[in-house]
């Protein structure tokens, strides 16, 4: 995101939300829906998150940051719905008590960081990378399903894998 954007958004410019949620909306959905495990609540995480980071846009700060920010909020909003759905369950034959632990900000950051990346490649590289990683199709698959010849989607998803490595790095090292 560009310091432009975060500084329209913390300046109160009403357009820059719909840019910020252009940009933040499918992860936070993501992470509310890892927190939550249903749709429904994970959109309603989205909104909320959005409306209280429109909220408080006067206290962010536009020289940081806007993702770990963002992704705080996200993470309080979902555990508030989960305490708020817990209160009042909806009773149901398939209900189960099984706690759905919220992701750590060292996970959310990874998980940013992974988006940041996939979005440096190429867009032939990334739909590679989504058909093998993400619907876990094999390279034969990923050919007939994008209607390419495998040797292009090995040399493809060779280039997209190097890229991504040299990018996230920097993950390794952190953990290290």
């Amino acid at each position: 995101m560009d310091r432009q954007l975060r500084e329209r958004f913390a300046a109160g410019d009403r357009s820059s939300l719909r840019d910020v949620y252009g940009e933040f909306g499918r992860p936070i959905y993501s992470l509310a829906y890892r927190i939550l495990g249903d749709h429904g609540l994970s959109e309603e995480v989205v909104q909320v998150t959005l409306l209280n980071a429109w909220r408080g846009a006067g206290r962010f700060d536009p020289t940081k940051d806007m993702a770990p920010w963002l992704y705080t909020i996200a993470r309080r909003a979902a555990i508030d719905i989960y305490r708020r759905e817990r209160r009042h369950p909806v009773s149901s034959e398939t209900d189960t008590d099984i706690a759905v632990l919220p992701a750590s900000l060292d996970q959310t950051w990874e998980a940013w960081q992974v988006h940041l990346a996939l979005n440096e490649i190429t867009e032939e590289e990334r739909e590679i990378v989504r058909c093998t990683h993400f619907l876990g199709m094999t390279h034969g698959q990923a050919a007939e399903h994008l209607g390419i010849p495998i040797g292009t989607v090995k040399s493809r998803s060779h280039r997209a894998h190097t890229k991504l490595a040299g990018l996230l790095s920097h993950l390794e090292e952190a953990t290290a």
